[in-house]
């Protein structure tokens, strides 16, 4: 029977996750299509998740959206990781300073998850919207975010295969272990077109009294705009206002 409820609430979270990614509003035969349920089943979960406002229905077109409840559940999200009290410095300091995009982002089991991101004005330039989820080895912040644990090793071998998304993706545990505990020795973790071609990206964490990482900040951009001879200067603003922020929150 538990595990009966495991599955149902498991499903549920599949649902709303989908209707979460889904390009504007979506029916019940897709994401019964897409989380791999009959339309039946599909349809009593997202009534179940209608119920607390999770889920709403447009009446004309009987598609689905993310309703105001769930609106709710991200403020009080975004208050409990002070995500307000550190937008200022994400806007002001790092984002004013560099010209480059900036990205909050914590873990979300193998994935960082994007909870605050500031783009930046050039017309090139690298967009991380909220919600938007990266796969923790491809990804500066999730390197910052497995550098900071108390068992890297662990945390690596538990990924399971790494995808290679551009030829320059890690996808070797060992090597992976190699590039995240340089990075804890430094402190701050470098994405060199691993996810995206002609991107790259810095990163520095912020970090609990015990040294843990509960989330990272990312400064992004064209390679061209981040070349060598300007990471000194670009790491150098990037963990103080890091430091600066989790001294804030902690």
């Amino acid at each position: 029977m538990a595990r009966s409820g495991s599955q149902s609430v498991e499903r549920a979270l599949a649902v709303l996750q989908c209707i979460a990614e889904a390009d504007g509003d979506i029916g019940v035969s897709e994401i019964g299509g897409r989380c791999g349920l009959s339309v039946s089943t599909a349809h009593r979960l997202v009534q179940a998740l209608r119920a607390p406002g999770l889920v709403s229905q447009d009446q004309r077109s009987e598609r689905y959206r993310l309703g105001p409840g769930a609106v709710a559940l991200g403020r009080r999200a975004e208050l409990r990781l002070g995500v307000s009290r550190l937008e200022p410095h994400l806007r002001d300091r790092l984002a004013a300073c560099t010209g480059e995009s900036i990205t909050l982002g914590t873990r979300l089991g193998n994935e960082m998850l994007v909870v605050s991101h500031i783009p930046s004005s050039h017309p090139l330039r690298v967009g991380h919207p909220p919600g938007m989820r990266v796969p923790l080895h491809a990804s500066a912040i999730g390197k910052v975010l497995l550098a900071f644990t108390p068992d890297r090793s662990a945390e690596i071998a538990a990924l399971g295969p790494l995808i290679a998304y551009t030829d320059a993706t890690i996808t070797d545990h060992a090597a992976l272990l190699k590039e995240v505990t340089t990075t804890w020795q430094r402190g701050w973790a470098m994405n060199d077109g691993e996810r995206d071609v002609g991107v790259r990206s810095i990163a520095a964490p912020l970090r609990n009294p015990d040294g843990t990482a509960w989330a990272g900040v990312a400064v992004q951009g064209p390679s061209a705009r981040l070349p060598d001879d300007r990471l000194d200067e670009l790491v150098d603003v990037l963990l103080q206002v890091a430091q600066q922020m989790a001294s804030e929150i902690v």
